[in-house]
């Protein structure tokens, strides 16, 4: 039974991420038929055809390859400069020899090709679908943090460790057990600078390096207490920002508590704001991190579980949330959606990457045209034309490249050796 219950939970979530995605293009539909554009198709998935309507001028369906969608714009390419010659004008010709069929002279005076409309008009089109992703994200992550809560760090003490090394290394006390911290204990301030937070803390501490560390403590039965000044230590320690790096810090050796507590809008934009940094982060090594999964994979090496999943990974790691023994029931709800949530978050950012053929690439081309407009008229030199993104198709095609390459290695070694949380 318990099988069964995890195909079933690993599927729904893998139909879920496919609904976020079909939202995501819900995101460039509307506004772009608000705003005239032509669309002649709506589709999730790629490939050949499993179903379709047609309603309008458009066709909305689902097809086989369930590995992404699209909304198909007419007229994302403008006329080229028939003096341009070489491999690069063919490649650009071509692009918009694609799409010719679907343009019609009624189409070009109506205004209705997307190059043809105002920037702004552009930034809100393609800015739809990473914004439709960061509100589902938003809404799921207030929905559990209403509901269930957020886990958070306290201030209160849990650990205290009581040698820098282990045996039978010399036992040499960290600051923390140094300067007479207790479990228990609540830390107030460090070095007479009030903190409000564990990583407020943690900030502090490795600052300050291996300098004088004052901890002002709230114990229990015995009021604030200001501990003796220790020196602090030079450690390797997890970044901030990205825990799948390491960097040299201070480091006191104590641990946290941890509480569930129930948070608003507000708490929940800044848990976003916290994870959008460490997605930023992991985006840029994410290249570097597919190679050493793919290396990992072909030399039999075990998986490294901070490492890039694809969605068969993300949904492989679902049911075993909803089927571990070591949660509770609502710890397993919330750690579900939460990262149903987290996916919704990465391809807001993924698709924010201001390269071809991301979203951000178009809006990247939107803000560049406007801007040789403004220089233009500033110093009085004719007007730019539009700018011809169809230019940018190498850069299209290499980025594609990778991306199809990237999530073959994934995808295969999601199947052949997947992460495992529990």
């Amino acid at each position: 039974m318990t099988v069964v219950w995890a195909v079933l939970a690993g599927l729904g979530f893998f139909a879920l991420i496919m609904a976020s995605i079909a939202l995501h293009e819900v995101g460039h539909l509307v506004p772009a038929k608000l705003f005239g554009v032509k669309v002649p198709m709506y589709f999730v998935g790629f490939g050949k055809r499993i179903w379709s309507f047609r309603r309008g001028e458009t066709e909305y369906g689902i097809k086989w390859l369930l590995l992404g969608g699209y909304v198909r714009l007419v007229g994302m390419y403008p006329p080229g400069d028939a003096g341009r010659k070489g491999r690069l004008a063919e490649w650009a010709d071509e692009a918009r020899e694609a799409e010719r069929d679907d343009i019609t002279e009624t189409d070009i005076r109506a205004g209705r090709l997307f190059y043809q409309k105002k920037t702004w008009q552009k930034l809100v089109i393609m800015a739809g679908g990473p914004v439709m992703n960061i509100l589902l994200a938003f809404f799921i992550f207030l929905g559990i943090n209403l509901t269930y809560g957020q886990q958070q760090q306290t201030l209160s003490i849990a650990t205290v460790t009581d040698c820098l090394s282990p045996a039978p290394a010399a036992c040499v006390a960290p600051p923390a057990k140094q300067a007479g911290i207790q479990v228990g204990d609540t830390v107030v301030a460090l070095n007479g600078t009030s903190v409000t937070s564990w990583r407020d803390l943690v900030v502090l501490v490795r600052a300050e390096g291996q300098g004088p560390l004052t901890f002002t403590v709230d114990r229990p039965g015995q009021g604030r207490i200001t501990l003796p000044t220790v020196h602090g230590v030079l450690r390797q320690v997890a970044d901030l920002n990205d825990p799948t790096k390491t960097v040299t810090a201070g480091f006191a050796g104590m641990s946290s508590g941890v509480a569930t507590v129930k948070v608003g809008p507000v708490g929940t934009a800044e848990g976003m704001w916290t994870m959008t940094t460490q997605s930023v982060s992991a985006l840029i090594t994410f290249p570097q991190k597919v190679f050493t999964t793919g290396y990992d994979l072909v030399t039999g090496k075990p998986r490294d579980v901070t490492g890039p999943i694809s969605v068969v990974g993300a949904s492989v790691v679902a049911s075993e949330i909803a089927t571990t023994n070591q949660l509770t029931l609502g710890s397993r709800i919330a750690s579900y959606f939460s990262l149903l949530g987290a996916v919704n978050l990465f391809v807001a950012i993924l698709n924010l990457v201001p390269l071809l053929p991301f979203d951000g690439g178009h809006i990247a081309g939107a803000l560049w045209e406007a801007l040789r407009r403004a220089l233009a008229r500033l110093f009085r030199r004719p007007a730019y034309g539009f700018f011809d993104t169809a230019r940018l198709l190498p850069v299209a095609y290499v980025v594609g490249a990778f991306l199809a390459i990237a999530g073959v290695i994934l995808v295969v070694a999601d199947i052949v050796s997947p992460i495992r949380i529990f």
